[in-house]
Order: structure tokens, then sequence, then C-alpha cells
């Protein structure tokens, strides 16, 4: 077991430590379409568990990124999540861009892997741009 308080996932710690700059991880809800062939992490255990945020955060403590892909169309359909992810990022100093959310879906294509959680707040999906520690 490790010793320090972060992601004990041994999948998600793999991918965590496997991602490099400019690789993609997509971290999502429990509806989002993954393309076949696709890594997955898929921690949901039922409905609404574990919570997006929270596998967000979790994979935020480890990993760094350098940009952050959304759909737009959480803006109308799920304004407070919006509003949690504008916070965070906004934090990190890391600007949201945001895309129709076919596009958003044609670019997961390119993702090392998805993580999957149990969230079912409509468009609670993110495409993290990893970054470089130096």
């Amino acid at each position: 077991m490790r010793k320090t308080a972060t992601t004990i996932n041994p999948a998600l710690s793999r991918v965590i430590s496997e991602t490099g700059h400019t690789d993609l991880l997509v971290v999502t809800d429990a509806g989002l379409p993954i393309p076949p062939g696709s890594e997955r992490i898929d921690l949901a255990y039922r409905p609404g568990a574990p919570e997006f945020l929270d596998v967000l955060d979790t994979v935020l403590a480890e990993l760094i990124v350098e940009g952050v892909t959304v759909s737009a169309e959480i803006a109308e359909q799920s304004p407070e999540m919006l509003e949690h992810l504008q916070q965070r990022f906004s934090a990190l100093g890391v600007e949201i861009t945001m895309v129709p959310h076919e596009e958003f879906k044609k670019n997961t294509h390119a993702a090392r892997a998805f993580v999957r959680s149990g969230e079912f707040t409509p468009y609670a999906n993110v495409i993290l741009h990893a970054g470089v520690a130096y």
C-alpha cells in the first residue's frame, strides 16, 4: 500500500504516472460513450457514485494540467457543474475551452484513457490536456 494519501486505485495510478505532456485524459460521467479499444478505468459502482467532482479532484491532485475541454452544452444543461469546474481550473490558472458535444466526443478518440465516474449529471465530462512539471 502507498505511504502517501494519493490515488490507491492501481489502474488509475498507473495511467496518471504514464501520462506525458500533451496526452489527453478524459474524466467522464456514467453515460459518455467510450470508443471501442480505449482504456477504461471504470470507478462507478452505483448511480451517482463516485461523484464526478470527487474523481476529478483525485486526478487533479496528481496530474499537471495545462488545458481542459468541456462540452458547451454544460452551460445550459448543468450550470452548477460548470461553475464547479470554473472554480477548480481558475485556481490552477487553466482556461476551459468549450466545444459542441459532438466535437467533444470526436476529440475523445485521441485520449490515452477514460476515467469513468458514476455521475448522472448531464455533460459532466472533461478532457484534461496534460502539462509538464518544468
